[in-house]
């Protein structure tokens, strides 16, 4: 289905610092693996007047000149306990260049599935840790004139909103736009001297939940993926009725965001298809980004890990006989307790760890390694206030942009349209049995 016809390796256009570079708490517990997006592009009189290859090598080499952390390798960090430090040695990212004889309009809605994966790069990760690029990309050509790109960035290096950064200012220097805005690269802007004022509590880094009576069986099940589409209206709607139950009496006037009315409905879906006892545990994790938390803010720009681990904790008995606005409750309340003092604790518990790898908790495949986190748990992430479309890199603006196929049972993505109507795909992995059940519950709004 894909041929891979070369490999290229892209090192900053400029000479840029060789140095090590110091990596904070938040950036030591994330996958060394790479986050796997994908970008589609239909076919067009300016792609067919393009080398692609040529136009993304040529800029990249350019923007790794302002990113050159991204050109630079890994290497085991001498105090031990698994963390990891950056030698920015301009070594260069890896492009793959591939054809497939697929069309672009073959992969319908773009759903998340295997199918995808061949066109997004991956690499052995038995390879020496020094030796793996942070990022990796591959170009696939299809046999109706269209391209697709596959972009893994290491997790150590950046978040979403970082990657993102990087993308776009890439893109701006392929079609010759700008301003460029440079990233904020030094990472002790998180290192403080000041001592937290309180403990961090560290439920949230703990082994979730397992099933009641089925604790060893669970990751043997067959998993399946959906895109789903909610509309505007529907999201509305489910608003609407969190919102009767919404309680101001604290002085806030602002009722539950399209996010936690959202994903109170999913968590509250997955736990009635998966027919859960009463007493059963179930949490709900996601991640919060900390830049405008903390005091004073991080730089705008600021390049890496800013996000910290979120976890909302019920009995499904009690998730389902009470209301979509008694769970957005629960995970307003959790969000609510992200702040600067709560972070800099956070950062603090990491930094005393005597071992941060038990965090890194996927393959390069996005399968768990250690800890089960599906049934009865939830994984979730969202993409609802990141920037994620339009990036042209001089042939057009994408017409998809997506996760990849890294997905475990429970793992959901919260992905606002492309088309720019308000509307959410849900990106979710579920075990098999429970998807069609999942789908009827999700739609009865």
């Amino acid at each position: 289905m894909v041929k891979v016809k070369a490999t290229h390796i892209v090192r900053p256009a400029e000479a840029t610092p060789d140095e090590i570079m110091y990596l904070d708490a938040s950036d030591q517990i994330k996958d060394i693996a790479h986050t796997p997006t994908i970008y589609f592009y239909k076919h067009s009189a300016a792609l067919d007047a393009t080398d692609a290859i040529s136009t993304l090598k040529d800029s990249l080499s350019k923007a790794l000149v302002l990113f050159y952390p991204l050109a630079g390798r890994l290497s085991w960090a001498a105090e031990g306990g698994d963390r990891v430090e950056l030698h920015c040695n301009g070594q260069g990212v890896l492009i793959f260049e591939a054809d497939s004889e697929m069309a672009v309009e073959d992969f319908g809605d773009f759903s998340p599935t295997p199918a995808m994966q061949p066109f997004i790069p991956s690499l052995d990760y038995a390879t020496p840790i020094d030796e793996i690029p942070m990022v990796i990309v591959q170009l696939t050509r299809f046999r109706c004139g269209g391209v697709s790109i596959g972009l893994g960035v290491s997790h150590v290096m950046a978040d979403g909103p970082s990657a993102l950064h990087f993308v776009d200012e890439w893109a701006k220097i392929a079609r010759g736009a700008g301003p460029i805005v440079a990233p904020y690269l030094d990472r002790k802007a998180l290192a403080t001297d000041k001592p937290p004022s309180s403990a961090f509590e560290p439920s949230v880094l703990r082994p979730p939940p397992t099933l009641i009576g089925q604790e060893d069986n669970q990751q043997k099940k067959p998993i399946d993926v959906a895109l789903l589409n909610l509309t505007k209206l529907q999201i509305e709607k489910l608003r609407s009725k969190a919102n009767l139950d919404f309680d101001n009496k604290g002085g806030s006037s602002r009722g539950y965001s399209r996010f936690e009315a959202v994903a109170a409905h999913i968590w509250r879906c997955t736990s009635k298809a998966r027919g859960h006892v009463a007493e059963q545990q179930t949490n709900l994790r996601f991640i919060a980004d900390f830049r405008n938390k903390l005091n004073p803010p991080l730089p705008k720009n600021y390049f890496g890990n800013a996000l910290i681990r979120v976890e909302v904790i019920d009995k499904s008995g009690s998730l389902l006989s009470n209301t979509v606005g008694a769970a957005a409750k629960k995970i307003r309340e959790a969000v609510e307790k992200v702040s600067d003092e709560t972070v800099r604790a956070y950062l603090d518990y990491l930094k005393g760890l005597p071992d941060v790898g038990i965090f890194r908790s996927l393959d390069n495949n996005g399968r768990p390694k250690g800890n089960f986190f599906g049934n009865p748990n939830l994984a979730m992430v969202s993409w609802t206030a990141l920037p994620l479309y339009g990036t042209d890199f001089g042939w057009g603006k994408e017409i998809h942009m997506g996760p990849g196929s890294t997905g475990f049972d429970g793992k959901i993505f919260i992905i606002p349209s492309h088309d720019g109507d308000a509307a959410f795909n849900i990106a979710i992995w579920l075990q098999e049995e429970h998807m069609a059940d999942f789908k009827k519950c999700f739609y009865d709004i």
